[in-house]
């Protein structure tokens, strides 16, 4: 698996003409979520990230997630599984707006870009502790381009 650094612009351009290829009407090659889902449930990463009323994972929940998946979600080889599971502040099942997450996604991808490795490193996760810049960059892209690659693009 190649990951890209979604702290460089040309990253975020290609990511940009990947999310452009979407429309309202794209059908995923698996999973439950519409198009409009996937870009919210996208986006949940970044609430996280940057909305100060996100709600963190519970001290226990934070230290299993953190021995169990930490590595699995960070690491630069393990691409993530299709129809693998979704924590419950992932799960979207109510209708959204394509044309509305679509550019919430691509406002904070360059939110992350311009803030870039520095802002990360060391910066805590809602759910997986703290984690340097590079486990951010993957975390970030490895979710993204699964998503991507879901919905063929």
């Amino acid at each position: 698996m190649t990951i890209l650094n979604t702290f460089e612009p040309s990253t975020i351009q290609i990511l940009t003409e990947r999310i452009d290829k979407l429309h309202a009407q794209s059908i995923p090659q698996w999973g439950k979520m519409d198009v409009g889902q996937m870009l919210a449930h996208c986006c949940v990463a970044y609430d996280q990230v940057f909305d100060p009323n996100t709600k963190r994972s519970s001290l226990p929940v934070r230290f299993m997630l953190k021995l169990l998946l930490k590595g699995r979600l960070t690491d630069a080889t393990t691409p993530y599984k299709k129809n693998s599971g979704t924590a419950p502040a992932f799960l979207i099942t109510d209708a959204r707006d394509f044309n509305v997450e679509k550019a919430r996604l691509l406002a904070y991808l360059q939110q992350v870009q311009q803030l870039g490795a520095t802002y990360f490193h060391q910066k805590e996760s809602n759910s997986l502790g703290k984690l340097t810049a590079e486990e951010w960059n993957n975390l970030f892209y490895k979710h993204l381009d699964h998503h991507l690659t879901q919905f063929n693009v």
